[in-house]
């Protein structure tokens, strides 16, 4: 008597499947009882669903492409603070009568602003990015003096609250320990000192390290780029926003009435920089969201405007009684 082995049977996709015909592709079910387990990038279930569609194709109601929130927070600083402080400081000189000296001041005002805002913006990253460093060293040089112990006991407190158990937590932990790709878990070789930079190791995208840094503090690491592209936004988008206040100068002689016209530009400036922000910020979900961001952005600009050129008038009032 011979002894038989059952095995199950797998179809495997034809010539005319693998080559560019119209006929569909094999897919692995994911109902199937089989003994094999199907690779990650083949559980397509399409052929069960009544539509045919896979999960992928699917859109939402709201597909809008959002924007690197990093680059709008700067985009939103340099335009808020060139609408308004120009705009207050255009209006408090127009008191003087002529449309000149307001241009020449608030083309003063404008340039270094918006290089002081620049400046601002890139040491501002800087010291992110600095902070951030300085953590990581510190986490490295901790993974490194712990015990595998104390590290499971970490991710866990990262991933407990989320819902994965201890002993997911633990496999993870392991497999992150493997991923460090720097020997001192087992006390090998001595560990690294707090402000000690080691020669290896240490992956910004791998290991322990980088897994406690970004899930358990909420950093990640700023690129050099980041930095000049801050620097760059934020000037550039005070200088934009900026020069709106002053077009009316330009070509009205009278400040009082050029003050009129600018006053209506930036209200409408205002108006419409609201709208897409709020879209593309996706803050605005319906009708009603887009016009609480244009309004809100005009009341918050025109209170700041409001309030400058409120205070230039009292002081000239006071100074000439």
């Amino acid at each position: 008597m011979s002894n038989t082995t059952t095995t199950t049977a797998v179809a495997l996709p034809n010539r005319d499947a693998m080559s560019g015909s119209n006929k569909s592709q094999p897919v692995w079910s994911l109902e199937s009882n089989g003994s094999l387990t199907p690779p990650l990038n083949e559980k397509c279930d399409r052929v069960s669903r009544q539509d045919g569609i896979c999960c992928k194709e699917l859109k939402d109601e709201d597909d809008r492409t959002l924007i690197d929130p990093d680059v709008i927070r700067d985009i939103i600083i340099g335009l808020s603070d060139g609408l308004t402080v120009p705009f207050a400081l255009t209006a408090g000189l127009s008191g003087l009568g002529t449309s000149r000296l307001v241009v020449v001041g608030g083309l003063a005002e404008l340039i270094a602003g918006a290089i002081s805002m620049g400046i601002g913006g890139f040491l501002a990253s800087q010291a992110e990015r600095d902070h951030y460093l300085f953590l990581r060293r510190h986490t490295y040089s901790r993974v490194m003096r712990s015990c595998i112990g104390e590290m499971e006991r970490e991710v866990y407190a990262v991933l407990g609250p989320v819902g994965v158990d201890e002993p997911a937590s633990q496999a993870v932990a392991n497999c992150l320990r493997k991923a460090e790709d720097e020997s001192g878990f087992d006390g090998s070789t001595p560990a690294p000192a707090d402000e000690e930079k080691p020669s290896r190791g240490m992956k910004s995208e791998h290991g322990l390290t980088p897994f406690l840094l970004k899930f358990g503090e909420g950093l990640e690491e700023i690129p050099t780029r980041r930095l000049y592209i801050s620097a760059f936004t934020i000037g550039m988008g005070y200088l934009c926003g900026g020069i709106i206040p002053l077009l009316p100068y330009f070509f009205i002689s009278k400040a009082i009435d050029a003050l009129k016209i600018s006053c209506i530009i930036t209200g409408i400036v205002l108006l419409i920089f609201g709208t897409v922000k709020a879209r593309i910020t996706g803050a605005a979900r319906n009708f009603w969201g887009y016009i609480w961001g244009a309004v809100s952005t005009m009341a918050v600009g025109g209170f700041a405007a409001a309030a400058a050129y409120g205070l230039v008038v009292a002081v000239e009032s006071s100074s000439i009684s």
